[in-house]
C-alpha cells in the first residue's frame, strides 16, 4: 500500500491545490477532475463545492466512506470509484478522459505513464508527495514512497510547468516535490 500519511483528517484542502484553484475554475476543463487515491476526500470535495465535476478514487472502501460523508456535509455530489491502482496486469486508468488530475501524498511509479495518457490535452496536473529527505522528518522512511531529487519534474519534462517547488515545508515540516502543469496539445472535439 503506497497511500501516505493516510491518518491525516484533515478536511481543508491542500495548499497547493488553493493557490492554483483558478486554473480550475477559470476556464472550461475538458473533463473531469480526477482525485487520485483520495484518501478523506478533501481535495476533491473542495472542488465538487465549487462546481467541479469530480471523481475521487480510492482503493479503501472506508476512505471512500469518509470521502463521502464529508461531500455528504458540504451539501456535493461528486461521483466515487473504488479503484485499485496497483493491481499488476491491469491498466486502472482509462486514456483521454480527465480533464485535470490532483494527487497528493501518493506514488506508485508505474502509475505515472497511465495518468499523463489518462489527462486529455490541455488538461491539468497537481501532484505533490513527499522527497527521499521526508526520512529526516518523520514517516513515510521507505525509499519506494519517496521521489529522488527532480524525479517528479522530470516525469513531466515535455509538459508545461506552470509551477516547481521541491524542498521543505512547514506546519508540519515535510520534505516535498509539487509541480502544476498543463498537458500539451489542442483539444480535439
Amino acid at each position: 500500500m503506497t497511500r501516505i500519511n493516510d491518518e491525516h483528517t484533515d478536511s481543508e484542502p491542500a495548499a497547493l491545490l488553493r493557490a492554483h484553484i483558478g486554473l480550475f475554475t477559470e476556464a472550461s476543463l475538458p473533463g473531469p477532475v480526477l482525485d487520485l487515491a483520495c484518501g478523506g476526500g478533501r481535495n476533491g470535495v473542495y472542488l465538487a463545492s465549487l462546481g467541479l465535476s469530480v471523481i475521487l478514487c480510492d482503493v479503501s472502501e472506508a476512505a471512500l466512506s469518509r470521502a463521502a460523508s464529508l461531500a455528504s456535509s458540504r451539501g456535493v455530489s461528486p461521483r466515487f470509484m473504488r479503484l485499485d491502482l496497483e493491481r499488476e496486469g491491469a491498466s486502472p486508468l482509462e486514456e483521454d478522459v480527465y480533464g485535470g488530475v490532483i494527487v497528493f501524498r501518493y506514488l506508485h511509479r508505474p502509475l505515472m505513464p497511465l495518468i499523463k495518457k489518462s489527462i486529455r490535452p490541455t488538461g491539468i496536473l497537481v501532484y505533490e508527495t513527499f522527497t527521499i529527505d521526508q526520512a529526516r522528518y518523520g514517516k513515510p522512511t521507505n525509499p519506494d514512497y519517496l521521489l529522488e531529487p527532480g524525479e517528479l519534474r522530470r516525469w513531466f519534462s515535455d509538459w508545461e510547468v506552470l509551477y516547481w517547488h521541491e524542498g521543505v515545508e512547514v506546519n508540519p515540516e515535510r520534505a516535498v516535490a509539487q509541480i502544476v502543469c498543463r498537458k500539451p496539445g489542442v483539444l480535439l472535439i
